[in-house]
């Protein structure tokens, strides 16, 4: 896990992924700054676009879904409303069932990153909500290992 001056020096160039949120006012709370729910919510959302317009993802007929069985996220500059967000998405590790995901905040037209977050999905089966014996499926993997970080490996 890298530590927090690591995570203060992300740049753009560092994740694959990058997708564009503008703010609503409604996001920001009475500090005047986006609330902290809200990065959740974004940070969930960048995940399942990646996944479902680069993996195949389906989420209503899709054998798999992914179930976030860990978050966290490290705060290093407000953002508030109406700034346009930049999130940015890589893969740190990918195991037989689950994967590690790294997302980033960013403001647009800013070059320091607002704040860094991990989500971690286990990948299970529709019918029983458990891992599959199996594995992830074979599609879903192959997109994740497009935004897997040079140096992690994927564990089979």
């Amino acid at each position: 896990m890298p530590n927090i001056s690591d995570l203060k020096s992300r740049t753009r160039a560092d994740y694959p992924y990058i997708m564009e949120y503008r703010t609503r006012w409604n996001d920001n709370d009475m500090y005047d700054h986006m609330n902290n729910s809200i990065y959740n919510f974004l940070y969930d959302s960048v995940i399942n676009t990646y996944l479902i317009e680069q993996c195949g993802l389906h989420p209503p007929s899709s054998q798999q879904y992914g179930m976030v069985v860990h978050s966290h996220n490290d705060y290093f500059a407000p953002i508030s409303f109406p700034a346009c967000a930049e999130l940015a998405l890589r893969v740190n590790r990918i195991g037989n069932s689950s994967v590690t995901y790294e997302i980033a905040l960013f403001e647009k037209g800013k070059v320091e990153v607002r704040s860094v977050g991990e989500f971690v999905q286990v990948f299970v089966d529709r019918a029983t909500a458990r891992p599959s014996p199996q594995g992830m499926d074979p599609k879903l993997r192959k997109g994740l290992e497009r935004i897997l970080v040079k140096g992690c490996t994927s564990r089979l």
